[in-house]
């Protein structure tokens, strides 16, 4: 009796299911050939992507009149081309079908390099007539700003060209003397319309980017001929981590009307043989493909006066040591930086000093442990061993001495915690052991482990 219940009831659920789901089934059906919805979306998202392509279409007509060199930058677009092989140029593409170019974002960006422009009134007036709204953004030239002259002219940084719903912003890429591109931020002047663009969700001009110069090749997106950066997840991983600073001119030059510049013969004969070093440094560890960054002193000197500190007589780096590589040694000394002092190991504040001409060269490798990061020092007579702690920080591009570098862009943060609230006042009498706002006595090497990790030359 009770294996026949359970039978029973097992079949009275599963005819019960089946209904159920021949129900849904019946409603669906009935409720989409009434309503039409799955078939109107299809049509509209078809219609929506007609258009954005009509719009990219415009807008390189326009740009191809004026003789404008523009190629594509847009994040989404290069990530999906980067998931699918590229159609060859010439490729043919149905004028309502937009796979690549076109997205859920109302948006594709493109960028030129200035230097190629030479800038014509009548753009705007032709726009107008291919049914291209234009907003132009400008800008101060960060290449005319010094401690001279804090002024600048302005000049163009965006141009956002609209029909519609659908826009293309145009990134206009500025060669520095560092030889990278640049572009600035996009700052709305008082009267501009805020509700031109979703300007919180453009690809650029939240921040300012420095990039290398990106190889090109012309390929066929949707049917259309667009140049695009040849390795594009090069572009992308650049573009991630393309945020610039610029140097504080302003606040440089309230230091330099409190503590007067040395221009001495030394002091400048320093900074000659400073800005020679950090050359060559950046060029051996960036052809090694290790990251770096300004530290210390050097870093101090950049952010209070947008120079060296002449009587700190070093440059000092930073490196994660997650980015350590052995060949590190050797491609200094090959390139006539012979090591000076090696302390500590790759697991425990290791530090490397070369020697260059009457400049030392310090590395510092730094270690991630919770939520702060640190440095550590070796005292070579006793054994001593030092530990400087700094908040957590992600790396920005600047520029020094006519050589773009990185430095970190919580830089307020990581100063004061080296240099303490008075960082900004100059101390000449430093101690390494003692004078820095964020040291910590860490323990004593063994003994035994001394010849490893204490070496002097």
């Amino acid at each position: 009796m009770l294996r026949l219940n359970r039978t029973a009831v097992l079949a009275l659920l599963g005819t019960t299911s089946l209904l159920f789901l021949l129900f849904q089934l019946y409603y669906y059906r009935h409720y989409l050939s009434k309503h039409g919805t799955h078939t109107s979306y299809d049509k509209s998202s078809q219609l929506d992507s007609g258009q954005h392509l009509q719009v990219v279409k415009k807008f390189l007509d326009l740009v191809s009149r004026y003789g404008l060199a523009v190629f594509l930058v847009d994040a989404a677009t290069l990530g999906r081309l980067s998931q699918r092989p590229v159609q060859p140029r010439g490729s043919q593409a149905n004028e309502h079908h937009c796979s690549i170019i076109c997205s859920s974002r109302r948006f594709t960006t493109f960028a030129m390099l200035a230097k190629f422009w030479k800038y014509d009134a009548s753009l705007a007036k032709t726009a107008s007539e291919l049914g291209l709204e234009l907003l132009e953004i400008q800008g101060k030239d960060p290449r005319l700003v010094g401690l001279d002259d804090l002024s600048s002219t302005e000049i163009p940084l965006h141009l956002l060209f609209r029909s519609g719903q659908h826009l293309v912003h145009l990134v206009v890429f500025y060669e520095r003397s560092g030889n990278y591109l640049w572009h600035g931020t996009l700052r709305l002047k008082p009267g501009m319309d805020r509700e031109f663009a979703p300007f919180r969700r453009l690809d650029f001009g939240r921040q300012a980017g420095a990039f290398d110069r990106p190889e090109l090749v012309l390929s066929s997106l949707d049917g259309l001929d667009v140049w695009i950066p040849k390795n594009v997840s090069r572009f992308l991983i650049e573009h991630s981590q393309s945020r610039f600073l610029e140097c504080r001119y302003k606040d440089a030059r309230a230091f330099y009307q409190l503590y007067p510049d040395d221009t001495s013969p030394e002091s400048m004969e320093f900074r000659m043989k400073a800005k020679a070093l950090l050359h060559l440094a950046a060029q051996v560890l960036t052809g090694l493909g290790v990251p770096f960054w300004l530290s210390s002193g050097t870093c101090l000197g950049w952010f209070r006066q947008c120079n060296v500190i002449p009587y700190s007589k070093d440059v000092d780096l930073g490196v994660w040591i997650k980015d350590y590589k052995p060949e590190i040694i050797q491609a200094f000394q090959t390139s006539g930086l012979p090591l000076k002092h090696k302390f500590g190991k790759v697991e425990d504040s290791l530090e490397l000093s070369f020697q260059g001409q009457d400049v030392k060269l310090d590395i510092f490798f730094f270690y991630e442990e919770g939520d702060i990061v640190w440095n550590g020092g070796t005292q070579a007579k006793s054994g001593k061993k030092f530990k400087y702690v700094f908040p957590r920080f992600s790396l920005c591009w600047t520029e020094l001495l006519q050589l773009r570098v990185r430095v970190p862009c919580e830089t307020l943060d990581y100063v004061e915690a080296n240099y303490g609230p008075n960082w900004k006042i100059p101390v000449k009498t430093w101690d390494w052991k003692s004078s820095p706002a964020n040291v910590q006595e860490n323990g004593v090497w063994p003994v035994r482990e001394w010849n490893e990790v204490i070496q002097v030359y």
